[in-house]
């Protein structure tokens, strides 16, 4: 092997040594709503004596994850207040008043990610961040599960997570009164995304 071709394979054998140990960089996904493999369900307790439950049909966000490095992780989300659906037409119509989510003034929710902690060894963490609703901001944390990440059929890569937590309306001005049993909604995210 001549001193040229010696010192070309050198040169690739070092680029491709300092490209092996780059760190990680986080991948960007948008949420997969396309395909119906996303939701924003809710639940709230009727008179206590039962729970309604339903979902907002109409949202988009996107995020960034890098699995290596969950702790830089980003999502944006965006909810069509006037998608409710709890199964029932008249009762949809009422929520969508101004007695409830007032959607003609207040059309969307957003939920913008501030930062992650309390990371978990199976993939977990705490995502704290804003949620703004009927002209209010508030900070919330939503408890998150690593539902699973890879490869799908169609020659992609997906990411999945669920997220949990429970909020007072009245803390984003909400003041109908549906009695003590009823103060507080739990808020389902299924996210599954696709890298962009």
């Amino acid at each position: 092997m001549n001193a040229v071709k010696k010192i070309a394979l050198g040169l690739s054998c070092t680029a491709a040594l300092a490209l092996a140990t780059l760190p990680a960089q986080a991948a960007d996904y948008v949420i997969d709503t396309k395909g119906a493999h996303a939701s924003v369900n809710f639940a709230i307790q009727h008179l206590g004596y039962s729970w309604l439950t339903g979902r907002f049909n109409t949202f988009s966000g996107d995020f960034s994850y890098d699995a290596a490095k969950p702790e830089a992780s980003k999502i944006n989300v965006t909810i069509d207040m006037a998608s409710i659906d709890s199964n029932h037409a008249e009762r949809d119509k009422h929520i969508r008043s101004s007695d409830f989510l007032n959607t003609d003034k207040n059309k969307q929710a957003v939920f913008e990610s501030t930062g992650i902690t309390n990371v978990t060894k199976d993939g977990g963490f705490d995502l704290n961040g804003n949620l703004t609703m009927n002209g209010a901001t508030k900070p919330i944390t939503i408890a998150v599960t690593k539902v699973g990440e890879g490869k799908d059929p169609w020659g992609g890569y997906r990411v999945g997570f669920s997220g949990e937590i429970t909020i007072k309306p009245s803390e984003w001005g909400y003041t109908y009164n549906l009695g003590p049993a009823s103060e507080t909604v739990k808020l389902w995210l299924n996210v599954e995304g696709i890298r962009k």
